[in-house]
């Protein structure tokens, strides 16, 4: 069985418990990590002890920031088709989650973006506590949003999904709880009581009695009615115009970090989470290969990850610069299927 130091496993009675444990780079996966990480829930998936499975993060500070961006940029100088193997290889492990035979719980705290939210947002059970710091940042690296996110986040309640993904806003635990994307907040005593209960064979459900609240209401639930108003435009201009002209400072403030983001990245994202919302997530991570291919293969993903993660200068010279020079035309044909290239889920 593929192994990774980055993956801890354990049996712990009936529970088969997994820590991501690369705590100095906040949890972010490599392409062993992914490799090993579904190596492990293929063995337990077929072992009778094991009656559910549990991931969380080691360290304090995240549960995932997500997928090495430094080492996926990095890739690109082998050619596109190691990064490919690396997004190929996170997406299927996605799906696999998704469908995954056996309860699968995921123990969620502080950080947790990108391709953390792919090992979490396709659980049944997710479970966080007062730390959680939740996003996906995408657009702000002149990427797609993906790991199933067109599936995950077009489901969210109104358009609050179609926020997060243009935006990258972070999002704590009362408001991650309201848009659907935990299912259980729970203090960490509890979360660690939540793990020996299962441990001892309880059913999620059972295991899970006594140990949840309800947190109060997230700062974002005091703007979602003008966020359901204003995020429900017809394309990125509508939208932006909306926010501009709304002049209410939450509205102006979401217009300037939207202008921030990158354009190409922006109209892939609108479209992604338009259709997503009538897509199965099969066909969601299909679709998110494709755009992610294009992306890998364009200027602003490069440019993006220099700006954010190698010059840190914060300052992405985005091409095209502006919105008008994008034609839908263009976006249109990014959507394309890849012929012999397409993501092939099994």
């Amino acid at each position: 069985m593929f192994t990774d130091s980055h993956i801890l496993s354990e049996k712990r009675g009936a529970l088969g418990l997994v820590a991501l444990s690369r705590p100095e780079a906040l949890n972010a996966l490599t392409h062993p990590m992914i490799r090993a990480l579904a190596a492990q829930l293929e063995a337990w998936a077929r072992d009778p002890a094991i009656t559910a499975v549990a991931i969380r993060g080691q360290g304090g500070r995240a549960f995932c920031a997500g997928a090495d961006i430094r080492a996926l940029a990095a890739s690109l100088a082998e050619g596109v088709d190691a990064a490919a193997a690396f997004l190929r290889d996170e997406y299927r492990l996605n799906a696999f989650i998704a469908a995954y035979p056996k309860p699968y719980v995921a123990l969620l705290h502080g950080i947790t973006m990108g391709g953390g939210a792919g090992l979490s947002m396709h659980a049944r059970t997710r479970v966080a506590d007062a730390s959680l710091d939740f996003a996906m940042p995408e657009t702000g690296i002149g990427f797609v949003v993906d790991v199933g996110a067109s599936h995950f986040l077009s489901r969210c309640p109104g358009e609050t999904g179609l926020y997060l993904a243009l935006t990258g806003a972070r999002i704590g635990l009362a408001d991650a709880v309201d848009a659907g994307l935990v299912t259980h907040a729970m203090e960490p005593p509890q979360i660690a009581a939540l793990i020996e209960r299962l441990a001892a064979g309880q059913a999620v459900e059972q295991a899970l009695a006594t140990l949840t609240h309800k947190p109060a209401a997230g700062p974002l639930a005091a703007h979602r009615r003008r966020l359901d108003t204003l995020f429900a435009a017809s394309s990125v201009e509508a939208l932006l115009e909306r926010l501009e002209r709304d002049g209410n400072d939450f509205a102006l403030q979401t217009a300037q970090v939207m202008r921030t983001r990158s354009p190409t990245a922006l109209k892939y994202t609108f479209r992604q989470m338009r259709q997503g919302r009538g897509m199965n997530l099969p066909d969601c991570l299909k679709m998110e290969y494709r755009l992610a291919m294009r992306a890998l293969a364009g200027h602003d993903f490069r440019e993006g990850v220099r700006a954010a993660l190698i010059d840190k200068d914060r300052r992405p010279a985005w091409r095209p610069s502006s919105l008008a020079a994008i034609t839908d035309s263009a976006i249109a044909a990014c959507f394309a299927p890849l012929g012999t290239r397409e993501l092939d889920l099994g």
